[in-house]
């Protein structure tokens, strides 16, 4: 796992072996990248990576100067390496937390100007999170929504959709808020 840009550009990350990840290619990650730059002024950016793993995107956005990152990972051996990590290269801006991602944004009161979720590719409710996430309100106005997916998968339909990116067996699909009307 490398860091692509950034303060921490080029360092080599190693993550203990047996951690039930699928980390986003270092050819796809930097492609978001490139659009989430051309968009978003990082480092006046809040972010919110569910499903983070190896934390790979948090400490991309972390490396890339975005002044707040929460990563949430149900699986406690991927918490422990997200901390260990972030304790070692000093980034106080990232909170990392064991949690349920859906449980998470049922409950969350904070809102975000990106949310990133690589939720397992076998996850049915992955199609829930675009509706979850617009009906509490936790996009900022003109946040976006990237779900990482198998390629294979159309979410089109949902509420805010707006593009798709293919990068072989992944994609990522592209989401805004869409206002709540009573």
């Amino acid at each position: 796992m490398r860091i692509i840009g950034g303060s921490l550009k080029g360092i080599i990350l190693h993550p203990p072996k047996g951690l039930p990840v699928r980390p986003t290619t270092d050819r796809a990650k930097e492609s978001l990248f490139n659009i989430l730059e051309n968009n978003f002024d990082l480092h006046q950016t809040e972010v919110l990576d569910l499903f983070s793993g190896t934390g790979n995107i948090a400490l991309e956005f972390c490396s890339r100067g975005a002044p707040q990152v929460i990563a949430v990972d149900l699986h406690g051996k991927c918490v422990a390496w997200i901390k260990e990590i972030a304790t070692k290269y000093q980034f106080a801006k990232l909170q990392c937390m064991k949690s349920d991602a859906v449980g998470y944004l049922n409950k969350c009161t904070h809102t975000f100007d990106i949310i990133f979720a690589d939720a397992p590719y076998t996850m049915k409710e992955i199609i829930q999170i675009p509706s979850i996430i617009n009906r509490n309100g936790l996009l900022n106005k003109g946040g976006w929504l990237i779900l990482e997916h198998e390629s294979n998968l159309d979410l089109s339909h949902e509420i805010g959709f707006f593009d798709k990116r293919v990068y072989g067996q992944s994609a990522f699909s592209f989401f805004r808020n869409v206002p709540v009307t009573p």
